[in-house]
């Protein structure tokens, strides 16, 4: 059912395996270690342009989350009128959720097929999925540190028995390079989730829940069932992540998360500078400097000293002045009027 696909991958890491046979031996682990790894690459620069997808895809949830918010306090309990709401929201700002899992998909069935194709990988098996018999041994006996890249940590008859009639070829050797791949393979994933996690910003609730699983539960999976992979899907899977370390790496400084502190410094150095040429007059132009304000003097209260000890003056009615206190008498006049002023 799924030969078509064994085929492609298949043709893929003979074309691979032709251009590094060039220089390299073919029958050597070096050529068809690099034609994995080149199937890697290649496999991941197709899926680039839905990997940038996927990231817009959660900056947008992720600027949503203000007015999803809002929606759960509007409808409380209301999950359908909730879900009406989001998707109206969602499609009103243009988002698609399903966009998150659109580089992840197309390697699950690549993955399946690069170990369906090693697995049956052995010595004197006819030609697989277009490839010769002789490219078929060549294969199969093809050594990585001494180990073939179709041989598995743990094997069982009659593989096992056709990967130790190979000249040189002993358990301990396998067991050995499976075991480190093993364990830079768990190791990568594991640093891989985390970069994921910072990637897709702070999130909480059931969310955490399920990134706190897959940190921890997924590189503890492929502890399990890494004794089970050929070494050239361990080779698949290692170079697989370090090629996703490196791209979340580039997409973080491109892309940072909103609300971290790399997102905040970004805007900053994308705000336009203001010219200061701009702020001034123009030429011919007088400059307008604005006119500082007199200080207004409060008034003196009632019963109020003055700081030589003395009361305030206090204005009357006919424009005299009087101690306060003082009972001005009426009809008489300041001291000093009508006297003039001697020079």
């Amino acid at each position: 059912m799924l030969d078509w696909l064994y085929t492609a991958i298949a043709t893929v890491m003979k074309w691979w395996h032709a251009v590094w046979s060039t220089f390299l031996d073919p029958a050597g682990g070096l050529s068809w270690a690099l034609a994995i790894i080149s199937l890697v690459v290649t496999i991941r620069l197709i899926l680039f342009p839905l990997f940038v997808k996927q990231v817009k895809s959660q900056r947008a949830m992720q600027e949503l989350q203000p007015e999803i918010a809002k929606l759960r306090k509007q409808y409380g309990s209301d999950r359908q009128g909730m879900s009406q709401a989001m998707m109206a929201l969602q499609k009103e700002r243009g988002v698609n959720p399903l966009a998150g899992c659109l580089p992840i998909l197309p390697q699950i069935p690549v993955f399946i097929s690069l170990f369906h194709v090693l697995r049956r990988l052995a010595p004197g098996v006819p030609g697989l999925y277009g490839w010769s018999d002789q490219l078929t041994d060549q294969a199969a006996k093809a050594l990585l540190f001494g180990a073939p890249i179709s041989a598995s940590f743990k094997m069982a008859p009659p593989k096992e028995d056709a990967i130790l009639a190979i000249p040189g070829v002993t358990y301990l050797d396998i067991r050995v390079v499976a075991m480190v791949l093993i364990v830079i393979m768990c190791v990568t994933t594991f640093f891989t989730q985390k970069q994921i996690m910072k990637r897709s910003g702070p999130v909480e609730g059931q969310a955490a829940t399920v990134q706190r699983l897959m940190l921890y539960g997924m590189p503890l999976s492929l502890l399990v069932s890494g004794f089970f992979f050929p070494i050239g899907v361990l080779l698949y899977w290692f170079t697989n992540n370090l090629w996703t370390l490196g791209q979340q790496f580039f997409i973080l400084r491109k892309m940072p998360p909103p609300g971290s502190d790399a997102h905040k410094a970004k805007a900053a150095a994308d705000k336009p500078a203001v010219d200061p040429r701009t702020l001034a007059p123009k030429p011919g132009a007088k400059p307008v400097r604005p006119k500082p304000g007199r200080p207004a003097a409060a008034p003196a209260a009632d019963g109020a000293v003055s700081p030589d000890g003395t009361s305030p003056a206090r204005t009357t009615a006919d424009g005299g002045s009087t101690a306060s206190g003082a009972t001005p008498v009426s009809g008489q006049s300041p001291p000093n009027r009508g006297k003039r002023k001697r020079r």
